[in-house]
C-alpha cells in the first residue's frame, strides 16, 4: 500500500501547490513594482517552496537542439534509432563530417531519468555520434510486456549495440557497469561482430565488497525478502503500467536524500534566500538541479532485486559467479576491446576500488589496451557532469575511443 498512499497524499496536496505556485509571481511584481516590501518577496520564495514539493514522473527535455563544433553552430535532432516496451535507443544527431565514433551511453536505472547525463551528452557530442539508453518508466509499461531482469538488462545492451553496428564504443555510468561488462564479456566470447572497440566504465559498482559505502552496506544489512516486503509494490491502475511490480522512484529519491539530509535541507534554505533576494543566476541553477532531481521513475521490481543480489549482496561478478540466462558470464573472454575504468575521489555512492576491480577481472587485454583515472576532488556526479568532467575526464576518454579507432588484431 506505499504506492496508493503516496498518491493519494499527491492527490491531495496537488490544489495547495497550484495556489502556491500561482500566487508567488503576484507577491514578487506586484502593483508597487520596485517598491514590494521585503517582506513580500520572502513570502513570495516560501510559497515557491511549496509549490516545489512535489515530485514529477515524466522525463524531463533534454534541450540540446545546438552544439558548437570549432567555429560553427550545429543543430542536433533526437531520433529513435530503435525501441523496445521498456527502453528507448535515443540517438543525438547532427550532420557532420567526417564521420564521428559511434558511442552507446548506458544510463542507469537508478529513479532518476536518463536526462541525468545531459551534461555527458552535451560535452561528448561536438566529437561523437552520441546514442543514449532512455530507459521508460516502469508505471508506463503495461503487464503484457513482460518482466524486466537484470538478464533483460544485458539484452538491451548487446540489442543496442547491434543496431548500432561494428566499430561502436560503449560508455556505462554508475549501476550498469556490471551489466555492461557482462554484455561485452558474452559478446567478445560469441565473437559478435558488434563487440565494441572500447570499454569505459565510470563510477559502479563492479566489487562492490571494496571500501563499501553506506548504499553497500544498506543492501547488505538486509534481506532479499526485506527489501521485498518493503520496497515492493504494484503501480495503481490509474496508470499504464497497472499491477506491475515496481520499486518506487519516490522512495529511491526518499533514500538518496536521506543519505545527506543536512545538505539538501542547506541547499533549500540557500534556495529561499537566493528567491528572496532577487539573485536570479543562483536561482535558476538551484531550480534547475531540484526539477532534474525531483524527476523520478519507477524500477521493475525484478531488476532492482536481482541487482541487489547479484551485485551488491552475492558480489557474483567477481566471484566468478555471474550468469546470463545459465551461461556463465567470462570477462577473460575480453580481447579487443580497450577498458578505461573511472573513479571520484569522493564519491560516497560507489567507492574508490570498486571500479578498478574491472581491470583484474580482464585478463584477456593486453597492457596497453588498459586505463585507469582517479578523479582528485570528484564527488559521484563529477565523474560524468560537471568542471572536473569537462577539463579533466573527458580528454582521457576521447583519447581512449581515438586509440581503439581500429580493430585490434587477435594474438
Amino acid at each position: 500500500m506505499i504506492y496508493q498512499a503516496y498518491q493519494a497524499w499527491t492527490d491531495v496536496a496537488v490544489p495547495l501547490r497550484a495556489m502556491a505556485a500561482m500566487t508567488a509571481p503576484m507577491l514578487r511584481f506586484p502593483f508597487f513594482g520596485p517598491l514590494t516590501p521585503p517582506s513580500w518577496h520572502r513570502l513570495a520564495a516560501g510559497l515557491e517552496l511549496i509549490a516545489r514539493t512535489g515530485l514529477t514522473h515524466r522525463r524531463p527535455a533534454y534541450g540540446i537542439d545546438r552544439v558548437r563544433i570549432g567555429d560553427r553552430e550545429v543543430a542536433v535532432t533526437e531520433e529513435v534509432a530503435d525501441r523496445t516496451p521498456f527502453a528507448t535507443l535515443l540517438r543525438f544527431a547532427k550532420e557532420v563530417e567526417p564521420v564521428q565514433p559511434r558511442v552507446l551511453l548506458v544510463a542507469p536505472m537508478s529513479g532518476h531519468f536518463a536526462t541525468l547525463l545531459r551534461g555527458t551528452v552535451r560535452t561528448m557530442l561536438p566529437e561523437h555520434d552520441v546514442y543514449l539508453t532512455d530507459w521508460h518508466n516502469a508505471r508506463d509499461v503495461p503487464l503484457e510486456h513482460g518482466r524486466f531482469g537484470f538478464d533483460e538488462f544485458i539484452d538491451h545492451v548487446m540489442h543496442f549495440l547491434e543496431v548500432m553496428g561494428p566499430g561502436s564504443h560503449v560508455v556505462a555510468v554508475c549501476q550498469p557497469c556490471v551489466a555492461v561488462l557482462a554484455a561485452v564479456a558474452l559478446m567478445a566470447e560469441a565473437d559478435n561482430p558488434a563487440v565494441p572497440r572500447s570499454m569505459t566504465l565510470m563510477a559502479g559498482p563492479v566489487d562492490a565488497r571494496v571500501n563499501p559505502t553506506k548504499v553497500n552496506e544498506l543492501a547488505t544489512g538486509h534481506s532479499l525478502e526485506w527489501f521485498r516486503r518493503n520496497l515492493i509494490d504494484r503501480v495503481p491502475r490509474r496508470y499504464p503500467g497497472a499491477m506491475r511490480e515496481v520499486y518506487p522512484g519516490f522512495l529511491q529519491l526518499t533514500a538518496f536524500m536521506s543519505m545527506n539530509l543536512e545538505r539538501h535541507v542547506r541547499a533549500h534554505a540557500d534556495l529561499y534566500g537566493h528567491m528572496a533576494r532577487g539573485d536570479v543566476e543562483r536561482t535558476r541553477a538551484a531550480r534547475a538541479f531540484y526539477d532534474e532531481y525531483f524527476a523520478v521513475t519507477d524500477l521493475p521490481a525484478e531488476f532492482y532485486l536481482e541487482t541487489v543480489q547479484r551485485v551488491f549482496q552475492e558480489h557474483q561478478l567477481p566471484l566468478g559467479r555471474l550468469e546470463w540466462r545459465g551461461h556463465r558470464v567470462n570477462p577473460r573472454a575480453i580481447r579487443r576491446t580497450a577498458l578505461f575504468t573511472v573513479e571520484g575521489e569522493k564519491d560516497d555512492i560507489c567507492a574508490v576500488g570498486q571500479t578498478v576491480a574491472a581491470q583484474g577481472l580482464c585478463t584477456g587485454l593486453r597492457p596497453y589496451m588498459r586505463r585507469h583515472h582517479v578523479q582528485i576532488g570528484a564527488g559521484h556526479y563529477g565523474v560524468f557532469n560537471g568542471g572536473r568532467w569537462q577539463r579533466e575526464i573527458y580528454p582521457q576518454l576521447r583519447s581512449v575511443i581515438q586509440a581503439s579507432a581500429w580493430p585490434v588484431p587477435e594474438c
